[in-house]
């Protein structure tokens, strides 16, 4: 996940997971917002990713191909094919980059999900906490907001954890 000015990540928790699913759809207005995924964790331990979303999804790959053919066009058709089809992958590297670290975030927190309940995990460009916070109030959730650059060390601090406990070689 990058990290910039203002961002935040809100871990809304709750005891319900049918609020977490009505707090999914309404968090998409939020002033600032990126993505979310909400996140359930049964009676037994066993975790689900319930949804996600992204703002903007799709966009690199289509800007990517549409820059790509602008310039593929001093190549004739062929140009364009070629210029539209490498500016695609360019642009879809970057969202899968995007989603790695996404599922690198959903891994770390995962430990926050409490038992036979659920979290909406939430990537805004925050300038005021009311509204986030409004939200969390309205469905019954409790809030925690980390700044991205405090999940981005928490993602690195179990990767070095995670590969510390590996064997040499693998």
């Amino acid at each position: 996940m990058e990290s910039s000015s203002g961002d935040n990540v809100l871990l809304l928790a709750f005891q319900d997971p049918e609020r977490c699913g009505a707090a999914f759809r309404e968090a998409q207005s939020l002033p600032g917002y990126r993505q979310e995924a909400s996140v359930a964790r049964g009676a037994g331990g066993e975790l689900e990713v319930l949804d996600t979303h992204v703002r903007g999804t799709g966009a690199a790959t289509v800007g990517g191909g549409a820059a790509g053919l602008a310039l593929g066009l001093l190549g004739g058709p062929v140009g364009a094919l070629l210029g539209f089809t490498a500016g695609a992958l360019l642009g879809n590297a970057a969202e899968q980059h995007n989603l790695e670290a996404g599922g690198g975030a959903l891994i770390t927190l995962s430990a926050r999900v409490p038992d036979g309940g659920a979290m909406l995990v939430l990537h805004l460009r925050e300038r005021d906490p009311r509204p986030a916070d409004d939200l969390a109030a309205r469905h019954g959730a409790s809030v925690e907001r980390l700044s991205a650059a405090e999940l981005d060390a928490e993602i690195e601090d179990l990767k070095r954890r995670s590969d510390a406990g590996r064997p040499d070689g693998e």
